[in-house]
């Protein structure tokens, strides 16, 4: 997997882990922020399965992937691709590691110094999500409510996040990049605030496997 993508990932990932929103003057805009910070509050845990595509500006589909993922908040995630190639992304809470099993190699990095400059440099900060973002709500679609992130700093990698949710659960997140590609993500058989297991967030390569980057202490 390419870092630019398994940088999105991590910043898609470490969204479901950000603190409370702020209030805000617009009250639009705070009951939007309110809306999505009350599914983020009181989430611990959350895993399902994925599909994903990236999209080009017009519409033509680049990648497609699909899979199974693991947030426990704060900040330890683990995407498993499955299809079409078998490759993990996975954050511990200190470092962030990028595995292909068909190469045998594994890429490890510092989790802070992988994020910097990154769009997760915002979403896993300490300041609430209503500080970092524009939010507001959009017209309803394809049955879901869906809500626009815009990131009010300017120097990041991404033009904007929109979730989608379906009974007050989210099923749907795209990410639009400052390369106008979109990523989209579907979400299925989704389990909330259970108890996941520890070695779900830690990764030893397998022997054999060339492991690239210093391991962090």
């Amino acid at each position: 997997m390419r870092i630019r993508l398994a940088q999105l990932w991590l910043a898609l990932g470490l969204l479901l882990g950000l603190p409370p929103v702020d209030a805000v003057d617009s009250a639009g805009t705070r009951d939007a922020a309110a809306t999505v910070e009350r599914y983020l509050s009181n989430l611990s845990t959350w895993s399902a399965d994925f599909s994903q595509t990236i999209n080009d500006e017009a519409g033509k589909t680049l990648r497609s992937a699909s899979g199974h993922l693991y947030l426990q908040r704060p900040g330890k995630f683990r995407w498993d691709y499955l299809k079409p190639v078998e490759q993990m992304v996975l954050a511990d809470g200190k470092k962030l590691w990028f595995y292909d099993k068909d190469l045998q190699q594994a890429n490890v990095r510092d989790l802070d110094a992988a994020v910097a400059n990154t769009p997760a440099t915002l979403l896993s900060g300490g300041a609430a999500l209503g500080s970092q973002f524009e939010i507001k709500s959009l017209p309803a679609a394809e049955g879901l409510e869906w809500f626009q992130l815009v990131p009010k700093h300017p120097d990041t990698d991404f033009q904007a996040v929109r979730i989608g949710f379906a009974k007050g659960e989210l099923v749907r997140m795209m990410l639009a990049d400052k390369l106008n590609e979109v990523t989209s993500l579907r979400f299925s058989a989704a389990h909330r605030n259970v108890t996941l297991p520890a070695d779900e967030f830690t990764f030893t390569p397998p022997p054999g496997v060339d492991v690239i980057g210093r391991d962090p202490p």
